[in-house]
């Protein structure tokens, strides 16, 4: 069995620019690394009719027949880089500084993806034989659409009736040292545009037109204004938030015939994506008949809000956590959304990886102490799963 070090895979990981939905090689090479030692992989890719997404490599990598089956979930896409000048080092060229290894994906979350791997090398040279199976779920469409990625394989799965005990999704969890938290549900994220028509005219004879800027304002400030729950003891309260205003209108003599708002919204276990479109429709429509414009709203909805409930396995997990980073992690639902609320419809899961301190910033970095007992967590966990 070959020893896979988990420094030297991230390094590897982190030269393909495989920035979303570039796959640039990274899933191929990572295929290649998980057969070395015995994984049955299968390349995945997916298209969608939707002309916005772009075909997408994933792979669903097993080893073993038997269950439980325990899996780790990660992507190889990563965000794109910026300006490239800002950085210290290029960031496709991993480099060590200061016993940090830099570089885009290195803390979210392809350092992650090495330690596991080189987690999995250790166990099965100790253990080549045991009692179940270790699965991979990659995919390279996370930081994009997440339309052609974890989701349709999460189909892909359900028709073969691929059963996954339970699923391990390395995300970088912590908020500043190794440890802290683990994250156990996600909060539910819609997105929405509100578009209004009222009449075009001349700013001199307004009352011969219907400015739809004035009904939008009052429509912000009313969905503003209202507080949808104040939290719970698992989540934090929901939030929505505007994240433009838009009007296409040079002229300043001009009224404009229609004004758009997009907004977000980040929701608990309280609410769903259909009540909360209910409530939002229910605003928009009352206003723009009181001040006699048409509108037009365009939902989006990324995902519920989930939960799990802690187990036999996270408790497990958690101790193992605390015994090697000598720091007692808490459960937590905070956060944007990630690909546990896909796999979450076919398997109890946990999200727990590096310190997320860094990721999407210039010069992302991850601690090389981080890395090496990031390994050891996720090997302990290997070893008390299949004991």
């Amino acid at each position: 069995m070959p020893n896979i070090n988990e420094l030297t895979l991230a390094k590897e990981l982190i030269k393909f620019p495989s920035v979303t939905p570039k796959d640039a090689g990274a899933i191929k090479f990572l295929a290649k690394q998980l057969k070395k030692l015995g994984f049955n992989c299968k390349i995945l890719e997916f298209k969608d009719k939707n002309k916005k997404s772009k075909p997408i490599k994933n792979i669903y990598a097993r080893l073993g027949k038997k269950g439980p089956n325990l899996c780790y979930a990660g992507h190889t896409d990563v965000v794109p880089p910026g300006n490239i000048k800002d950085w210290t080092v290029n960031p496709f060229k991993p480099t060590i500084k200061k016993n940090h290894l830099i570089g885009r994906g290195a803390n979210d979350m392809k350092s992650s993806i090495a330690c596991f791997v080189s987690a999995v090398a250790k166990f099965l040279k100790k253990r080549n034989k045991f009692n179940g199976s270790i699965s991979f779920l990659i995919t390279g469409d996370e930081e994009g659409l997440a339309i052609n990625g974890t989701k349709k394989v999460v189909d892909y799965l359900k028709k073969r009736r691929e059963k996954i005990d339970f699923c391990i999704v390395g995300e970088p969890t912590n908020p500043n040292k190794l440890g802290e938290m683990i994250k156990i549900g996600r909060r539910g994220s819609i997105s929405g545009k509100i578009t209004i028509s009222g009449s075009q005219g001349h700013v001199a004879y307004p009352h011969l037109s219907n400015n739809p800027i004035n009904t939008l304002v009052k429509i912000c400030k009313k969905l503003n204004e209202q507080k949808l729950d104040k939290g719970n003891q698992n989540f934090q309260a929901s939030n929505l938030e505007f994240t433009s205003i838009n009007v296409d209108n040079r002229a300043t003599n001009v009224i404009p015939a229609t004004a758009e708002a997009q907004f977000n919204v980040r929701f608990n276990n309280q609410h769903t994506s259909s009540s909360l479109k209910k409530k939002i429709n229910s605003v928009v429509k009352i206003l723009s008949k009181k001040n006699k414009c048409k509108f037009k709203i365009d939902f989006h909805v990324s995902g519920e809000s989930f939960l799990t409930k802690p187990n036999k396995t996270i408790f497990m997990a958690k101790n193992i956590i605390k015994k090697i980073t000598k720091v007692t992690p808490v459960f937590s639902t905070t956060g944007g959304t990630s690909d546990a609320r896909f796999i979450r419809k076919i398997s109890p899961c946990l999200e727990f990886g590096l310190v997320n301190k860094t990721m999407h910033k210039i010069d992302e970095c991850v601690s090389l102490k981080d890395l090496k007992n990031l390994t050891k967590i996720y090997h302990n966990i290997l070893e008390d799963y299949f004991k």
